[in-house]
C-alpha cells in the first residue's frame, strides 16, 4: 500500500513515512493510493471475527489493509494494548445503544478524555512510540483543537518516549471543563499553546508551520490533527464495529449521521463506505457555522473568516475551514490533483470559495457517496437534550444533540440510523444544565479538575511565534539533558 498527495506531488510513501511527517511536502493530504475492497464473503468474516474476538481483532485486520511496514505481530500487539476494557471501559469497546425507531448511538466516548477522539488518538499515541523507538528518533507533534482533539493527544502522548507535544487552541473559546483537561497538565513533554483567535487560526498555524519545510525537517514536525492520514484510518474501525451491532446480516443496510466541523469523523465515514460498507447515507450534522452544509446544498464550499465564524454551545464544531474536506473532493473529482490543488489553494486563497454548483459530479455527493446535510441551532441542541433525557433517561452532549437532531430529518424506514456519540456532557454542564437544570455526572477522576494550576502560554495568532517557542522549548530541553 502507497500513499499519494492530494495535490500531486510525485512520492509515493509507505504508511509509516506519512504517520511521522502530516501534511505532504507540497501542502497535500495523503490518500491511499487505492481503497481495500471488502466483498460479501470478506464482510462476513469480518463480522465473525469481531463477534468472537473482539474490537481490537478487528482494528488490526481493517488496519493491516492499509499498513504492510509494521509486522503483523507488532501490529497486533499494538492493536491489543491500545483497544483495552481497561482503557474504554467496555468490552465492546465502542457500544451502541437502541432509542427509537431505528435510531441507535454509538458511545465513543468512554476512553481518557471522554471523548470520540481518544479512539483514535490511543492507538496514535502507542504507533508514534513504536516507530519513534525502531527509528531512534525524536517528534515534535503540533497540534490544533477546537477542544477534543488536544486532550485526547495530550493524555494519549504524556510520559511517551521520544514525543513532545505543542497543542494550540483558540483562546477562551473552549470550554471550562475542556480547558482544565488540557492546562492542568503538568507533563514535561506536554506544551499548550492558547491562540489568540478561533479554531481555524490555530488550524492555519500548523499548517504554515508544516509547510515551512527546512523547519519541520530540522524540528522533526509531526501533525496530531485528523490531516494524519493515521488518525483517520483508526476511526474507519468504528463505522465496521457499529455497522455490525446494528445488523444481523451483510444484506442490511445502514446509515450514520456524524457531528462535522473539520469532516474527519465523517470522512473516516466515507472511506469505510469506499471500501463496501452497506452504508446508504452519511449525514452531516453542523452547527450554525455550516459552511459544510451550505457545500452539501448548493454545491458552494465558501470559508469564513475569523470574525464570521459563530462561537455556539456546541464549541468544538466551530470550525470554518475543514480540513478533511480536500479528501473527499480529491475523490469527487475523480482524484484530479491539479483541481484539486486549484481549489484549495488558488480559488480560496483569492476568492474565499471554489464552486461545485455547475459541475455534473456534485450530484454525486448524494448518488455515489451517499453525502446528506443538516444544521442545528442553541435552541435545537436545547430542545433535543431535554427530549432526549425525558423520553430516554439519556443525556447527550450540544454536538451529539446536533447529530439526533439532523438524523431525525434524514431517517428512512426500515434502515438503522446510527448517531455518533461526540463527548460525554460533563464536558460541557453549562449547557446541560441550562437544558436540563442539574449537572451531569463528573467521573471521580475529574473532580477539582478546573481548580488545578494551569500551564499555558497566551500568544497571537502568528505562526512565526509558534515556531520560536518551538524552538526555545527544544533548545531549552536539550541543554537540561
Amino acid at each position: 500500500m502507497f500513499y499519494l498527495s492530494t495535490r500531486g506531488h510525485p512520492d509515493r510513501r509507505h504508511f509509516c513515512e506519512i504517520l511521522l511527517e502530516g501534511l505532504a511536502p507540497d501542502g497535500g493530504l495523503y490518500m491511499p493510493d487505492s481503497y481495500p475492497q471488502m466483498d460479501t464473503d470478506a464482510l462476513q468474516n469480518l463480522r465473525h471475527l469481531y463477534q468472537s474476538k473482539g474490537y481490537a481483532a478487528l482494528a488490526f485486520t481493517i488496519l493491516s489493509l492499509y499498513i504492510d511496514d509494521i509486522p503483523p505481530e507488532d501490529l497486533m500487539v499494538i492493536c491489543q494494548k491500545t483497544y483495552t476494557s481497561k482503557v474504554f471501559g467496555d468490552d465492546r469497546i465502542v457500544p451502541l445503544r437502541p432509542l427509537e425507531n431505528n435510531l441507535y448511538l454509538q458511545a465513543l466516548s468512554n476512553g481518557p478524555t471522554l471523548a470520540f477522539k481518544d479512539m483514535a488518538m490511543q492507538l496514535l499515541g502507542n504507533l508514534f512510540e513504536y516507530e519513534l523507538d525502531r527509528r531512534q528518533e525524536e517528534l515534535n507533534i503540533l497540534g490544533a483543537t477546537s477542544g477534543d482533539t488536544g486532550s485526547a493527544a495530550e493524555y494519549a502522548m504524556r510520559g511517551k518516549k521520544g514525543v513532545r507535544v505543542f497543542m494550540t487552541s483558540p483562546h477562551g473559546r473552549m470550554s471550562a471543563f475542556q480547558q482544565a483537561q488540557m492546562f492542568s497538565l503538568q507533563d514535561d513533554n506536554i506544551f499548550n499553546i492558547a491562540i489568540e483567535g478561533v479554531f481555524d487560526d490555530c488550524q492555519d498555524i500548523v499548517k504554515a508551520v508544516s509547510n515551512d519545510l527546512n523547519f519541520k525537517r530540522e524540528f522533526k514536525i509531526g501533525t496530531i490533527n485528523s490531516i494524519n492520514w493515521a488518525r483517520l484510518l483508526a476511526q474507519v474501525v468504528y463505522y465496521f464495529a457499529g455497522y455490525f451491532q446494528a445488523t444481523t446480516s451483510n444484506v442490511q443496510k445502514v446509515s450514520f449521521t456524524v457531528p462535522s466541523g473539520n469532516f474527519g469523523n465523517v470522512c473516516a465515514g466515507h472511506v469505510a463506505r469506499m471500501m463496501g460498507l452497506p452504508i446508504v447515507r452519511l449525514v452531516i450534522a453542523t452547527n450554525e457555522n455550516d459552511v459544510l452544509d451550505e457545500f452539501f446544498k448548493t454545491g458552494i464550499y465558501r470559508v469564513r473568516t475569523s470574525k464570521d465564524t459563530i462561537e455556539t454551545s456546541s464549541p468544538s464544531m466551530d470550525i470554518s475551514k475543514a480540513s478533511n474536506f480536500e479528501r473527499f473532493i480529491f475523490d469527487l473529482l475523480g482524484r484530479d490533483s491539479q483541481q484539486t490543488k486549484k481549489f484549495f489553494t488558488e480559488d480560496l486563497n483569492t476568492q474565499g470559495q471554489f464552486s461545485l454548483h455547475a459541475d455534473s459530479r456534485f450530484s454525486h455527493c448524494i448518488t455515489r457517496y451517499g453525502f446528506v446535510s443538516g444544521n442545528s441551532t442553541h435552541a435545537n441542541r436545547i430542545e433535543t437534550i431535554r427530549d432526549t433525557y425525558q423520553r430516554f433517561n439519556q443525556i447527550i452532549d450540544p454536538h451529539t444533540a446536533d447529530g439526533f437532531k439532523v438524523a431525525r430529518e434524514q431517517l428512512q424506514t426500515s434502515i438503522p440510523m446510527i448517531v455518533l456519540e461526540t463527548a460525554l456532557p460533563i464536558k460541557f454542564a453549562s449547557t446541560i444544565e441550562e437544558a436540563l437544570s442539574f449537572q451531569p455526572d463528573r467521573p471521580s477522576q475529574f473532580e477539582g479538575i478546573e481548580a488545578l494550576p494551569k500551564k499555558v502560554k497566551v500568544m497571537p495568532a502568528n505562526a512565526q511565534l509558534v515556531k520560536d517557542f518551538i524552538k526555545t522549548t527544544c533548545q531549552t530541553q536539550l541543554e537540561k539533558q
